[in-house]
């Protein structure tokens, strides 16, 4: 992780050094609405997460409308809450008590997971219309957990009030694209401030399904669903 983190680094500066007049670059502070969906119907979606985007952004304009975006920072709080229809062994690799894995039918779990994010985009923008400019920008970010907590709703194993462990029943790397669109507000020359809205989809297994479910027609089977993160971002940043 931490040499991911310096490559990330490496590579912005060497842009800055050999295109400064065409290199921009910003924060975002994003609040976030996510949820999960599953690819069985005896999976449901059931609740979503308020979140946050918080990191840096980076803009390289190869043309004056123009440009190839990029970004490093932490998505908080992504996940949802599935409710599943058969009761099974989930989450036996968290830090449940051994009693507590074996869950009852229509059991929700619900996900909230933290992410070290590197989105790469292309920008497309406007040209000045007084001092806003509107841009289009879809995207694929590349997700790495760095934590993840969970919570149990269901009869007997109830966790409301405790965050488990769940770190191992996530997978370590998430893809997702998405697109997004907005505005630019300048306040001056180098300085704009960033709004909009984008939309962002996993197209990878966020679980590990490590877990037993007990269908009552094919019976004791391995849980081998795919669930994906949905996000909605509310993006709030400025740009330099």
């Amino acid at each position: 992780m931490k040499k991911m983190v310096a490559l990330a680094a490496f590579l912005v500066t060497v842009l800055a050094v050999q295109a400064q007049n065409d290199l921009r670059f910003g924060f975002q502070a994003s609040p976030t609405f996510s949820w999960m969906v599953a690819n069985t119907s005896r999976i449901n979606p059931s609740g979503s997460n308020l979140g946050l985007k918080l990191g840096m952004l980076g803009e390289y304009y190869f043309r004056e409308n123009y440009a190839l975006s990029m970004g490093l920072g932490f998505a908080f709080n992504h996940g949802g809450t599935l409710l599943h229809e058969y009761g099974g062994q989930y989450w036996t690799r968290s830090d449940l008590n051994p009693s507590q894995d074996t869950m009852p039918n229509n059991v929700k779990l619900k996900y909230g997971i933290q992410y070290l994010e590197i989105p790469v985009g292309l920008k497309m923008r406007t040209r000045e219309f007084g001092y806003l400019r509107y841009y289009i920008e879809p995207a694929i970010t590349l997700g790495f957990k760095t934590q993840a907590r969970g919570q149990i709703e269901g009869v007997g194993v109830s966790t409301d009030d405790e965050k488990i462990d769940i770190r191992k029943e996530v997978n370590s790397l998430n893809l997702s694209w998405g697109i997004g669109g907005g505005i630019e507000y300048s306040l001056s020359d180098n300085t704009s401030l960033v709004g909009g809205v984008a939309f962002q989809t996993g197209f990878t297994d966020a679980t590990d399904d490590s877990g037993i479910v007990f269908d009552p027609d094919r019976g004791n089977r391995k849980e081998g669903s795919k669930a994906t993160v949905n996000v909605l971002v509310i993006k709030i940043g400025v740009m330099f």
